[in-house]
């Protein structure tokens, strides 16, 4: 075979269209060959070596023409083998290049995997690894993009929809039954034209990465299903592939052209806190024998052992330059080469940890923030880890937003009556309290009641515990204190009053979460009424007790889900880019009123002591449309209707008296999820109105709608005959 010297970047296997450069980063490594294989008609390898000869700065690298796409690869480290000094080098295990940007089979936890013998943690195994291993695949990097463009959304005007390729279509009856469970299913028109529907403008797809299934998992005749257990961080993952082998990456790209097209974006949800290879008794399948020390953070007093800040048996050692530059390597090919939007960041606390304490200004941070790809893109993260002083919500650098937990929390207590008004009142404003003194705007806040990890929106009121005993735990795993309420019956029931009660929750949910300041995030299927029969930790789940089941869909509520995100998207008095002010600022008649007013329900504006009244479970906010600061893109003022929202979680009703003129001479409901309102005629200033208990009240400034001008025919014959 004819080889040439090659470059030593970009790392990993590059076609140019005439043959492949090869680049492996290994500064353990003292000798590292690549392995070309073929699979013959029986299903065995063939490998054919080649020693790479070239090394530049730790990186060896080849270029061999003759290498086209579709070719298998790996590669072999020969080197030290001392785990007690980090060193776990062995040329008998078969390796997946870290920068792989697609995969060809799957491991099958065979003990060649291993460095060590089953139950010999002490010893080295010297099998060969390579018939049990999955490969690297020579992609065609070529693809026509037909004029694609993002749809750049700003952070206030987007609506996130988290979604599970998988779980989204494997039961959708309008994908084609072999697209479903696949990128090109969820590229599908039929699930476009929901989210269309819904009015959402980005999905956040849960992990695409190449990822493993759990041999524990597999024992037990489970899946990983969430997919937080990433071994390869270029590749999209190949059980998502309808079209077969190596065309993941042709596949993925569609799927993003096509959510363009429909003025989607895609976000991603990256795992760069750890790896697939688990612990000292995990298997050695790529990181680990390349170059141990330069990809984990281990013990200092015994480097065999590895640090574990996410519970999952490792923590990438983002203190090395070249773990450093695979992460941004990582983030910048998916954005610059598959297009993506952005990424919210699994554990994200993890990643700033360069010695003990998480530090804000870490290296990691520093790298994005100066990163002219990866700092343009929307950044999400998950502000905690396991770790100590891991919990940081509020803490992250400017170019970040988070999901907010509290806010999460403060919102399931206020609908089943344990939050305290202050609370509520703040993550409804924005949450100011977290955001606002490090320079940040009310879209640093992801808002979210429910996501992947706990119950779904129908499970949130139906159940009071979680039931997970299928996933053969004995119910011990999965958060226990998840702030639900089931209304009164445990679980599916005939009631009509405990249903009532739900279906009225779940819309007391969905107004809060989407007329609340910041960036509101749905999970698939709760606008459909999905449910996992109370299971709130679905990561091994890879069955319908998880998938979306569409043919039970609730088409009210999708309805009134569209309703709401339809109203914000047209007020942008509920997507403002400033936090409020508390400042009185003119009204269109000149009146002078607050941007926000916390209003009782006797329309006195809320002193001191209301915000702890006892009994305290109902609140109006009355947002100014005259109060919103900055300007539109064209750089004219942002006005807008005024609006009154009144929250009562409180069981039962309350009469509430409207605010006087001074606010709006009368009121129309636009959203009213107790149904207390009757009639179209509009709520004048001052009157009295009862309001159901545990309900939602919109109101709106009432205008008197403009006279349509008649210009039909019959007009014009008419005003022709007129004397």
């Amino acid at each position: 075979m004819e080889v040439w010297p090659g470059t030593p970047y970009p790392l990993g296997a590059t076609y140019d269209g005439r043959g492949t450069n090869f680049a492996l980063f290994s500064e353990a490594g003292e000798k590292v060959e690549l392995c070309l294989v073929e699979r013959g008609p029986d299903g065995a390898l063939v490998e054919e070596r080649v020693e790479l000869t070239e090394v530049d700065a730790y990186v060896w690298h080849c270029y061999l023409p003759q290498v086209q796409p579709g070719q298998l690869y790996g590669y072999r480290v020969h080197g030290p083998y001392a785990p007690e000094r980090g060193l776990r080098c062995n040329p008998n295990k078969l390796l997946l290049d870290p920068y792989a940007k697609a995969t060809s089979g799957e491991i099958d936890w065979d003990q060649s995997l291993f460095s060590y013998s089953f139950g010999e943690p002490d010893s080295q195994n010297d099998d060969d690894s390579a018939a049990h291993m999955t490969l690297g695949v020579v992609i065609n990097p070529f693809f026509d993009w037909e004029g694609d463009r993002r749809p750049l959304t700003p952070y206030n005007e987007t609506v996130i929809y988290e979604a599970h390729v998988k779980g989204l279509t494997q039961l959708h009856p309008g994908v084609p039954e072999e697209h479903r469970g696949t990128y090109a299913g969820l590229a599908h028109p039929a699930v476009i034209n929901h989210l269309q529907r819904l009015g959402v403008t980005a999905i956040e797809l849960m992990p695409v990465h190449q990822f493993i299934q759990d041999s524990t998992l597999l024992d037990q005749g489970l899946r990983n299903y969430w997919g937080y257990n990433t071994l390869a961080f270029l590749a999209p993952h190949a059980a998502y592939a309808a079209h077969g082998e190596g065309q993941q990456v042709q596949e993925f790209k569609s799927l993003v052209k096509e959510m363009h097209a429909a003025d989607i974006e895609v976000i991603l949800d990256v795992v760069y806190n750890h790896t697939a290879e688990g612990n000292h008794l995990g298997p050695t399948l790529s990181f680990k024998g390349i170059d141990n020390a330069a990809y984990y953070r281990l013990m200092e007093d015994d480097q065999r052992y590895y640090m574990d800040y996410t519970g999952t048996g490792n923590s990438l050692n983002v203190r090395h330059p070249h773990s450093m530059q695979l992460i941004m390597d990582s983030l910048r090919y998916w954005v610059t080469e598959m297009h993506v939007d952005g990424f919210r960041f699994d554990l994200a606390a993890t990643l700033a940890r360069e010695f003990y304490d998480v530090d804000k200004l870490s290296t990691f941070f520093e790298m994005v923030q100066q990163d002219p790809v990866v700092s343009q893109v929307k950044l999400i993260a998950e502000p905690w880890d396991i770790g100590p002083g891991g919990y940081q919500v509020g803490n992250f650098p400017p170019l970040w937003t988070e999901w907010n937990g509290a806010y999460r929390d403060t919102v399931r207590d206020f609908w089943r009556g344990e939050s305290s008004l202050g609370d509520f009142a703040s993550r409804l404003a924005g949450s100011a309290d977290y955001y606002e003194q490090s320079g940040r705007r009310p879209f640093a806040s992801i808002n979210f009641v429910t996501a992947h990890d706990g119950f779904t929106l129908r499970d949130l009121v139906s159940y009071n515990d979680k039931h997970n005993d299928a996933n053969g735990e004995d119910g011990n795993d999965g958060e226990s204190h998840n702030r639900s309420w089931n209304h009164g019956a445990e679980g599916p029931t005939d009631d009509s009053a405990v249903l009532e009660l739900r279906a009225r929750a779940q819309r007391n949910f969905l107004a809060t979460l989407l007329l609340s300041q910041g960036v509101p995030m749905l999970l698939h299927g709760d606008e459909l009424g999905r449910t996992q029969d109370g299971n709130n930790n679905t990561y091994a789940q890879d069955s319908e007790l998880s998938w979306v089941h569409w043919d039970t869909a609730d088409q009210p509520l999708v309805e009134f889900t569209a309703a709401v995100i339809r109203l914000r998207s047209q007020h942008p008095t509920f997507r403002r880019k400033r936090f409020f002010t508390g400042k009185t600022v003119r009204t269109g008649d000149g009146t002078r009123l607050n941007d926000i007013v916390w209003l009782d329900v006797d329309a006195n504006p809320m002193e001191g002591d209301d915000w702890n009244a006892d009994g305290g479970a109902a609140i109006g906010m009355y947002l100014n449309g005259d109060g919103i600061p900055g300007t539109d893109l064209t750089g004219n003022p942002i006005t807008d209707a005024h609006f009154l929202l009144y929250f009562n979680a409180g069981a039962d009703g309350v009469t509430l008296t409207l605010p006087p003129e001074e606010y709006a001479a009368a009121w129309d409901a636009v959203i009213d999820t107790g149904d207390s309102t009757t009639g179209s005629d509009p709520l004048p200033a001052g009157s009295e109105l009862a309001m159901t208990g545990r309900s939602v009240l919109v109101l709106r400034q009432h205008t008197t709608p403009v006279a349509e001008v008649d210009h039909s025919a019959a007009a014009s014959v008419r005003s022709q005959s007129a004397p």
